[in-house]
């Protein structure tokens, strides 16, 4: 068989891809363009008839102030996390690649909070900072430890950006050992030879050089920090008082608890959208400062 014919290419293409592209088109595709059409319906989620509204659940998600204040929240919790998840990840890369003794334990211990699921670190966080937390201050007589940090919106807050760091660093960490072990020795080597310290060596050479990991954990952690719904609902379940109600939180609770299943997903697309335009502009940015690096 010839192999420029198309159907050869579709026989090659169905041999390798085609389960994994079945898969994909069931998975994400039809239940992505079936929400799409719940936004236009008013659906209780129980009932067979779904009444078509036209644009209105777009209206009332514009209108909806909850939905707006848990976007802002997202916003900073996203913005705080982002830069703390990024810096902490790459001192850390920059500690197990330094050729310190242990330096692989360290790799795998570091990384090892990103396979706990959200749901059990967010209630093994719950236990440390209303228990652990509490119990040590009132032994030391710590003021701000004396009362659990979850009992106050802001405090909330922290301690939603404090569990994400913590369970993202990992993760990025290995995304940026990678930016490091990728630079060669021998630039580096040449710098040094020209007069650079090891940290001038680092910000001159290799940061510039791993620009791609940068571009690639910022779009990691901002998808991950504005879609994150688990450790919300495990950690804080959005109290007190609503006031650490992340959008995702909200998109749920109105679709799955108040039964707006057609404001919800309009909700849920707007979040989409806000998250891949973020995503798509972080990317872009970064891409264009890699072909001028």
């Amino acid at each position: 068989m010839k192999r420029n014919t198309m159907s050869y290419k579709v026989r090659q293409f169905l041999m390798f891809a085609g389960i994994p592209t079945v898969l994909f088109i069931g998975v994400i595709i039809i239940p992505f363009i079936y929400g799409l059409y719940l936004t236009f319906t008013s659906w209780d989620g129980v009932s067979k008839a779904k009444p078509f509204v036209g644009l209105s659940n777009y209206a009332a998600a514009f209108s909806d102030t909850a939905f707006w204040t848990a976007m802002g929240k997202t916003v900073l919790y996203s913005a705080i996390s982002v830069v703390l998840v990024n810096v902490l990840a790459f001192l850390l890369a920059y500690l197990v690649t330094s050729g310190i003794k242990g330096q692989n334990f360290f790799r795998a211990g570091f990384f090892i909070p990103n396979l706990i699921g959200g749901i059990v670190l967010g209630y093994v966080w719950k236990f440390v900072f209303n228990r652990a937390f509490v119990t040590i201050g009132k032994s030391l007589h710590i003021g701000f430890m004396e009362t659990s940090w979850l009992a106050t919106p802001a405090g909330a807050i922290a301690c939603l950006i404090i569990v994400s760091v913590w369970q993202y660093a990992g993760y990025m960490m290995l995304i940026y050992v990678a930016g490091f072990m990728s630079v060669p020795k021998s630039l580096i080597e040449a710098s040094q030879i020209d007069g650079c310290t090891k940290s001038q060596a680092t910000w001159k050479v290799i940061v510039p050089l791993m620009r791609a990991s940068f571009v690639e954990c910022l779009f990691l952690t901002i998808t991950r920090c504005f879609m994150v719904y688990d450790v919300n609902l495990s950690l804080t379940k959005g109290e007190p008082f609503n006031s650490s109600v992340l959008a995702a939180m909200h998109v749920y609770n109105q679709a799955f608890t108040y039964k707006n299943y057609g404001v919800g997903q309009a909700e849920a697309l707007i979040l989409f959208i806000v998250c891949a335009v973020v995503g798509v502009l972080q990317v872009q940015i970064g891409r264009k400062g890699e072909v001028g690096a």
